[in-house]
């Protein structure tokens, strides 16, 4: 399974959905605030859209394919429970106030750093 889902993130590396795209052209290159992101990143058995490696945060896209609120909540658990912290944004946000998800990004950062 490892190997698949490794093999399924460069898949998605190659081919990024439409609002991944447009977050990534944002998040790459340390563009935001210094902040250096990766994206479609194996964790366990997931597959995270942006992790923030220093700041243990996860950046998720959300689009159709996050219909299953469940399953979308055992996975935040589960990686919670690795000691990152989750913040998803529905494509909508993404598309129409992009500042807003910027802002909570930083501020997520923000709130870490004054913790360590």
């Amino acid at each position: 399974m490892d190997n698949w889902l490794h093999t399924r993130a460069k898949a998605m590396r190659r081919e990024p959905a439409l609002y991944e795209r447009r977050l990534w052209a944002i998040l790459r290159d340390r563009r935001l605030e210094g902040l250096k992101f990766r994206r479609q990143v194996v964790i366990g058995r997931y597959v995270a859209d942006f992790v923030c490696m220093r700041h243990r945060l996860i950046v998720e896209a959300d689009g159709p394919h996050h219909d299953d609120r469940l399953r979308d909540a055992e996975r935040d658990d589960w990686l919670r429970g690795q000691g990152f912290r989750v913040l998803r944004f529905p494509n909508q946000q993404i598309e129409n106030r992009a500042h807003e998800v910027l802002a909570a990004i930083i501020a997520a950062t923000n709130t870490k750093l004054k913790r360590d």
